[in-house]
């Protein structure tokens, strides 16, 4: 009876113990979540000063939104394989400094097509922090708690996309349109000092056991959703042969998409998980509920 007892109060003094690492390890991770979703949303209201700014037009610097946009969308269907590959708290990390040096590169950036590649490597950053965050609640959370920090990262999600325009408007009304990146840097550096110290470290696997990384596909998921959003975007409110060209090109590059992942060892995408009638009807709903989600964003 007395070793029972005694090995009950151990392991009430280990939870104790380890509850406030996995609270500071959880806020890591709201952090991440909160800091990749503002940036979706905290540019789109700086579009018309940036324009003024650059003296460009509406179609260019709407390329700072999509280039966020295209980064995360391209990589984040690959960042689960490549954190099996490299590490999860590895690649975390590299995310959250790619995401914080790209911020700092935006606000210093003194021209359009500057700004609009270091918002590229911001999206790629981002991509990695969306992906991560959630494999790490299962390492990081007692699973008794594992549906509430879901709901917590959910919620910081919704929070980070609702607040980037109105701070965004704040920070552009007083300090300019260079704030809206740079406020990025102190919250960058202190989720990456929280990353390092609380989440847990990787685990020595062989790497002959982890699946290979799809090249190829994510290349071409690339090509075909800046194609799309090239077609959308080029011209002034017309759609000529340019923009006909693209679009043609982004359906063949689909096309060319769904052969390859077909055939390649390692697929981006298993192209199986859409014959689940539910799983796709839900697919498609999602995708509908995040075009009007994002469209209601940049208007």
């Amino acid at each position: 009876m007395s070793t029972i007892i005694a090995g009950h109060d151990e392991a009430v003094f280990r939870s104790a113990e380890q509850a406030p690492r996995f609270r500071w390890a959880l806020a890591s991770l709201s952090l991440a979540v909160l800091l990749s979703s503002l940036g979706t949303s905290i540019a789109n209201v700086a579009l018309p000063n940036l324009a003024g700014a650059f003296a460009a037009s509406f179609q260019e610097v709407q390329w700072i939104v999509l280039a966020y946009l295209l980064a995360v969308t391209t990589t984040i269907v690959s960042v689960g394989r490549l954190g099996d590959l490299t590490g999860r708290k590895r690649l975390l990390s590299a995310g959250i400094v790619l995401f914080t040096v790209a911020s700092g590169l935006s606000g210093a950036a003194p021209t359009l097509w500057l700004l609009i590649a270091a918002r590229a490597l911001q999206g790629l950053g981002a991509a990695i922090m969306m992906a991560l965050t959630m494999a790490f609640v299962g390492e990081t959370v007692p699973k008794a708690k594992t549906g509430s920090a879901i709901g917590l990262l959910g919620t910081m999600s919704a929070v980070g996309t609702a607040l980037g325009p109105p701070l965004g408007g704040v920070l552009i009304a007083g300090p300019g349109w260079r704030a809206i990146f740079l406020i990025n840097l102190p919250l960058g550096i202190l989720t990456l000092l929280l990353a390092r110290r609380y989440l847990p470290n990787d685990r020595n696997g062989l790497k002959a056991e982890r699946p290979g990384f799809d090249n190829l596909g994510t290349l071409l998921l690339g090509l075909i959703l800046a194609a799309y959003a090239l077609a959308m975007t080029t011209g002034r409110g017309g759609f000529g042969p340019l923009n006909v060209a693209l679009l043609l090109a982004a359906v063949f590059g689909v096309g060319l998409f769904v052969l390859v992942e077909k055939n390649t060892a390692s697929p981006l995408i298993r192209m199986a998980v859409f014959r689940n009638p539910v799983l796709s009807a839900s697919l498609v709903t999602s995708m509908l509920v995040s075009t009007v989600m994002m469209a209601t964003l940049v208007v």
